[in-house]
């Protein structure tokens, strides 16, 4: 039966928000405390837990013991990382530097060198200074007149030796009246006539016989001079070795001092000391090759000789870090192969890929050895063969420079393998909740490699010193904007913008990007006015500015409902029909928008039909909604008899695919009016979730929900009677525009939290839902009463039982 108005009235009034639970605001006490805040840009709000796991993560120097930080973008994970850190490395040991060598004996594998911390540099200056002088000494030394005098000696004795064998076979000649005749470095015999050598002209006029018996002297003269000289070539080999052991001599002379002092400077070091013994003799060979003299060079040449040395000796120093810099902190934005382990380069030299060992460059491992690297999980794991790289370097401590591709055969060309660098590096991971269970479930090494979370909350408490955090940031962000200050009223506004992003009365959002974000839009309207100081008008007209900006799909939706073409009353009353709650994503911004949900029951055992579902638009999550009103129909009504029903049900008007169960609650109450043929009241629009037993459970996006229906029934005429039902539960999640409040505070709004489907029934059929009493029935003509004798009637008719 209908409730008393008297009964309905003290019910709607128990079950109604008052306006000041609409919101929540700071206390004047709280706000003046958080402004005396010193600005601190670094200053991080909340995150109590993260902070403990980053400290002890940190702490832990053992093998394994890397880190990842799971949480949202802009939730200041970065920022509290990189900032403890800090505060660690900066007291640590600087690492040392490292540097790769040219390898003499196997120029394909380059030697990596350690040096102390900032030595790379003077390393590199001691080998630049040495090949300077070996400039400045060679050629010079060659022009010494010692080194000209042995090698005059040394040429004087194989032209010596020429002359001796050639002055024997000229006596042989003589002695048989033929002259050897030298010219233009060829040897001829010639008769001698006269005491003169016999001309071609003579000769051709002499008898057959003579000329005869001169060629077979000539020839035999011929062979015994090509005995005499066949040891020339030995000769010239000898004089040309001693030439070349000269010279070495020589250049080992000059080069010998010069080592000796870069031997005495690094004495200490091992490494160096044996460098530059594997050193002096491969320098021996390029100063008797490249800086002996042959001829006068040009400018140009001198320096292109430089350029060889410098090519050839020079260390390349991969990483040098300053003192007292303590440990290096890393962050690699894009995380390839390349970025991370370093990568050797090529050059083309007449047609011909070339490289060395100088043209080897580090990757962030390089750069972070002995600190700490930090990484975006996702955009790594995007890279191909970073991943397994990257756990083979952490499990072995070891850094290694390969071409992935030689494995998989798209590279033939000849690289280098560069000597591996032992790797100390703490690697912090920054990624999201999904990535890291998916790396726990499918990734055994992951779990080795990472053990310490690091988890970001989503919200934070507003508490004091939370608030004072807040406070702080605002005020550095602004004065980084030019701005003079921000006023206790835009402080408390940005409170609240950062409380309803929360959607919680007594929690900021961990994202405090997004307020910055509203703090930059806000300085373009207190710029715009003139001002210095930034005031919760500039706040509110930055907020304006924005839901302009992106109001177009919201406002179009209103005009439909408001042209007729989406079918939404607010006022009057209708059997199976609802007005649910809804909220649509449209890129980065949400709104809430009413749907109509409509129930048809009638005789049949068909069961309660989705027609989202049938029709392929309702998700799991909705269908699941839907499901449950079969368990809540059949626990709250036929305990004694079969629940036997046909009915269907569907948002209408809906288009796209539709998920959730926050609208449950309102199709059981369609279904139940249409069970029950009791018309449900327009104006009220409902959602929530229910359970099998009735119970209303709380939903998302409740705020853009009731403010969508407000905006529909604000541009229609508030008449008093409008309103919405919301999950009890829901009620600290109100943050509500001051417009609503105001429309609650005088009564032309209304928003009840409910926490039974039998309270949303109450309010929505202005009738009695109805309890149990000892017989096990309902009060007749109460709601429940009236839903078990209709599914009675219809069990008897589908299954062919009697009348009661």
């Amino acid at each position: 039966m209908p409730l008393p108005i008297s009964t309905l009235a003290k019910m709607r009034q128990q079950l109604s928000i008052s306006a000041s639970e609409l919101n929540s605001a700071l206390s004047t006490e709280e706000l003046d405390i958080a402004m005396q805040s010193p600005e601190a840009d670094s200053a991080l709000i909340g995150q109590n837990r993260a902070k403990e796991a980053l400290s002890f993560g940190l702490g832990v120097n053992s093998t394994g013991y890397n880190l990842y930080v799971m949480g949202e973008q802009a939730t200041g994970r970065y920022t509290l990382v990189h900032s403890f850190i800090s505060q660690q490395a900066q007291h640590q040991e600087t690492p040392n530097d490292w540097c790769y060598l040219n390898n003499f004996e196997d120029e394909r594998q380059p030697i990596a060198l350690q040096l102390p911390t900032n030595q790379s540099k003077g390393f590199v200056k001691d080998i630049e200074s040495l090949l300077d002088e070996l400039l400045d000494t060679f050629p010079a030394v060659f022009e010494n007149p010692s080194y000209q005098r042995k090698k005059a000696a040394i040429t004087r004795a194989t032209e010596l030796r020429y002359d001796k064998a050639i002055d024997a076979v000229e006596k042989i000649a003589l002695n048989k009246g033929v002259a050897l005749l030298e010219e233009g470095g060829s040897i001829s015999f010639s008769p001698i006539i006269d005491g003169k050598p016999m001309s071609d002209t003579d000769f051709a006029q002499r008898g057959d016989e003579e000329r005869q018996t001169y060629y077979d002297l000539i020839d035999e003269l011929e062979d015994c001079l090509s005995e005499a000289l066949i040891e020339v070539p030995l000769w010239q080999r000898q004089g040309a070795e001693q030439l070349r052991k000269l010279k070495q001599e020589t250049a080992e002379q000059g080069i010998r001092p010069l080592l000796k002092e870069l031997e005495h400077k690094h004495s200490g070091d091992i490494a160096i000391l044996k460098h530059l013994r594997q050193l002096k003799p491969h320098l021996i060979d390029t100063v008797t090759e490249l800086l002996a003299p042959v001829s006068k060079e040009e400018k140009q040449e001198d320096f292109d000789k430089r350029a060889i040395l410098v090519d050839t000796y020079v260390p390349n120093v991969l990483v040098r870090h300053s003192l007292d810099a303590g440990a290096p902190i890393v962050y690699e934005a894009n995380p390839s192969h390349q970025n991370l382990f370093g990568k050797i380069e090529y050059t083309s030299v007449q047609g011909s890929v070339y490289t060395n060992y100088r043209m080897i460059t580090p990757g962030a491992l390089h750069k972070a050895n002995g600190g700490y690297l930090l990484l975006d999980a996702d955009k790594l794991l995007e890279q191909p063969y970073v991943w397994e790289s990257l756990k083979l370097a952490l499990k072995f401590s070891q850094l290694k420079m390969e071409l992935p591709q030689q494995d998989v055969g798209m590279v033939n060309s000849i690289t280098q393998t560069p000597q591996v660098i032992p790797l100390h590096v703490k690697v912090v991971l920054l990624g999201s909740r999904e990535l890291y269970y998916a790396l726990q479930d499918y990734d055994d090494e992951f779990k080795e490699l990472f053990r310490v979370l690091v988890d970001f909350d989503h919200e934070i408490p507003l508490n004091q010193q939370n608030l004072n955090d807040f406070v702080a940031r605002t005020k550095a962000h602004t004065r980084k904007l030019g701005l003079e200050s921000v006023s206790a009223s835009a402080i408390n506004r940005l409170v609240e913008y950062s409380l309803r992003l929360a959607e919680h009365q007594t929690k900021l959002s961990a994202r405090f990007a997004d307020v910055i974000e509203l703090i930059n839009e806000a300085n373009y309207f207190c710029t715009q006015a003139g001002e210095q100081v930034l005031d919760a008008i500039h706040i509110e007209s930055a907020l304006a500015a924005k839901k302009n900006r992106t109001g177009r799909v919201s406002e179009s939706l209103l005009e439909d409902i408001k042209e007729g073409h989406v079918l939404i009353a607010t006022e009057g009353e209708a059997v199976g029909k609802v007005n649910g709650l809804t909220v649509l994503e449209v890129g980065d911004t949400a709104f809430g928008t009413p749907a109509r949900i409509t129930a048809t029951v009638y005789a049949g055992s068909n069961g309660v039909v989705d027609i989202e579902r049938e029709v392929e638009l309702g998700q799991s999550i909705h269908s699941k909604g839907v499901m449950l009103l079969t368990g809540y129909l059949g626990h709250k009504y036929a305990q004694f008899f079969p629940l036997t029903l046909s009915a269907n049900i569907a948002l209408e008007q809906s288009y796209g695919y539709i998920d959730g169960d926050s609208a449950s609650l309102g199709e059981l109450v369609a279904l139940i009016s249409a069970l029950t043929e009791v018309p449900v009241q327009q104006g009220i629009a409902v959602t929530g979730s229910i359970n099998q037993y009735g119970e209303v459970q709380a939903v998302g996006g409740v705020n853009e929900k009731v403010e969508g229906y407000f905006s529909l029934c604000l541009q229609r005429g508030l008449n008093g009677k409008q309103g919405v039902i919301i999950p009890k539960s829901n009620s600290l999640n109100l943050m509500l525009d001051n417009e609503i409040i105001q429309a609650v505070e005088q009564g032309l709004f209304h928003i009840y939290a409910a926490s039974t489907v039998d309270e949303t029934l109450s309010i929505l059929m202005d009738r009695e839902a109805g309890e149990l009493n000892t017989k096990s029935r309902y009060p007749k003509k109460s709601i429940h009463y009236l839903a078990v004798n209709r599914l009675y009637n219809i069990a008897n008719i589908v299954n062919g039982g009697g009348d009661e």
